[in-house]
């Protein structure tokens, strides 16, 4: 019978699919739903609610986590470690935070997460050349979020 599948080739690439698109608005939008699920895990006593309201903060501190991990592996590079000699501390204080916050509801965890992606999101747009803005989120909790000002 004849052999239908060929030996695979390796291939290399800075990433998984270079695509080249990199933000760190889904980290933002991540630890933002962080904080509201606390607020509302902490406005009721409902078990099933509870139940419900901690794996949705717990999936997003993870998102927060990989969100942040895939720019700094995957975009960031020597020159802008040199730069921003701060980059690998305040990525391990984020990975830190994400999973303090999965452990427990104290707010203030989750608004420390929130300053250092927000401190991320500022050198990240400075590397690209971009100017920055902080805006109030329109929706709960309505924390400030670093975006670029296009």
């Amino acid at each position: 019978m004849r052999n239908l599948f060929k030996r695979p080739r390796v291939v290399y690439a800075h990433c998984d699919i270079p695509c080249g698109i990199y933000d760190p608005h889904e980290a933002q939008v991540a630890v933002l739903t962080v904080i509201r699920m606390i607020d509302l895990i902490k406005e009721t006593d409902d078990s099933h609610d509870i139940a419900r309201l901690t794996a949705v903060k717990e999936q997003h501190a993870e998102k927060c986590k990989h969100e942040i991990r895939v720019i700094w592996g995957d975009y960031f590079k020597e020159e802008h470690f040199e730069e921003y000699p701060v980059l690998n501390e305040l990525t391990h204080r984020i990975m830190t935070l994400a999973s303090q916050a999965k452990q427990g509801v104290e707010r203030e965890i989750a608004e420390e997460l929130l300053v250092a992606i927000n401190e991320f999101a500022e050198i990240f747009w400075k590397i690209k050349g971009v100017e920055t803005k902080k805006v109030k989120a329109p929706y709960s909790p309505e924390e400030e979020v670093v975006y670029p000002d296009l």
